[in-house]
């Protein structure tokens, strides 16, 4: 029974994961009729055909990650991005040989954790890059410009440059340290998990479009080996 609600919270948590990363509703109404079959389907299944069926519904799912390279923090998906963040913050750290730390992340109170724009609000100074402010903004707001840091951290630095706030981002998470060059030297368990995850991690002594771009990529490779339709059918 155990092994079965593993597999289905898996399965929940991959899709509603998709849904929420190509900007889809996951309210009751909209989701109620589809999950109806999907649990009409699943009743009464041993645990390797369970398994397998709940795979096959994802597969036939048209909307993953590779869906959408445009997943950009707005009005009503911060609390959404907020946990997406700490999933791939925590699963690097983790990955690395380092504890837990996603409570920490999720939590509530006084020093509770926030998404940070690397990007400060600040059009004109990505002008040469931006003709306008609107397309300054949709891309500042992409998921490869974000960061889930300290509240106290975006008062203290928030406004800065990128090029002021790399030194400090090497005193965060693992994810936030992945953007300065130190991070890369004698700290072993990071450096296997590039190795072993062939994930392209790189420092940015520059933040551009670009990097926002490639930042955004490297969270979505992150992202599919966090919810593997294919972890279903690993040993239970």
């Amino acid at each position: 029974m155990n092994q079965k609600l593993r597999l289905v919270g898996r399965f929940i948590d991959i899709l509603l994961t998709w849904r929420l990363w190509n900007f889809r509703s996951i309210a009751y109404s909209t989701m109620q009729y589809a999950m109806f079959i999907v649990m009409r389907d699943i009743r009464g299944l041993a645990l390797e055909p369970l398994a397998h069926k709940l795979h096959d519904v994802l597969a036939k799912e048209t909307e993953t990650f590779a869906s959408n390279d445009r997943l950009r923090a707005h009005q009503q998906n911060r609390y959404s991005l907020h946990r997406i963040l700490a999933r791939l913050t925590d699963y690097v750290e983790t990955q690395s040989g380092l504890p837990s730390r996603y409570l920490d992340y999720i939590s509530e109170g006084k020093g509770r954790y926030e998404v940070e724009h690397i990007w400060a609000d600040h059009p004109k100074r990505h002008m040469d890059e931006f003709g306008h402010p609107a397309d300054f903004a949709e891309h500042r707001n992409r998921i490869g410009g974000l960061l889930l840091l300290p509240k106290s951290f975006n008062a203290s630095y928030g406004d800065l440059t990128y090029e002021e706030k790399l030194p400090h981002y090497n005193t965060q998470n693992l994810l936030s340290r992945s953007l300065h060059p130190q991070c890369y030297e004698h700290n072993p368990g990071f450096r296997h998990f590039m190795q072993e995850s062939n994930l392209l991690f790189k420092p940015h002594s520059q933040f551009k479009k670009t990097d926002i771009e490639e930042r955004g990529v490297l969270y979505r490779e992150i992202a599919e080996r966090i919810w593997n339709p294919d972890n279903l059918l690993l040993p239970h």
